[in-house]
């Protein structure tokens, strides 16, 4: 797969994630996390190009994505990916709280999605 596939294969997951959630289907939407979630991996093995390329999805038109980017690149493109989750930070519903919660972890020190 092509790095511009990971990338679009971890969109896709993301935002199958939260639609499978708000539709209260969580069995669903752990499926898709592990996708997404391997999804990263696959680009992590790619190094910092593999990270580079998922920073793209920063501008995706759904919040839930950009948050899910920033938050697994905040090691990476700190900068960037602070930026973005205090953005969706402001405002209110689970995808705001997702990103709250990444910064606090973060500032706490206990943020771990991409250690390597």
């Amino acid at each position: 797969m092509t790095l511009d596939e990971l990338v679009e294969q971890f969109a896709q997951n993301v935002a199958a994630q939260t639609d499978a959630i708000w539709r209260g289907d969580a069995k669903t939407g752990n499926k898709h996390a592990k996708k997404y979630g391997a999804a990263f991996d696959q680009l992590r093995a790619h190094g910092n190009a593999g990270r580079d390329a998922l920073a793209v999805l920063f501008n995706h038109s759904r919040m839930d994505v950009r948050v899910m980017a920033a938050a697994h690149l905040l090691r990476h493109r700190t900068a960037e990916s602070k930026a973005v989750l205090e953005q969706a930070a402001r405002g209110e519903g689970l995808v705001s709280f997702k990103a709250e919660q990444a910064l606090k972890r973060w500032a706490e020190g206990a943020w771990a999605l991409d250690l390597e």
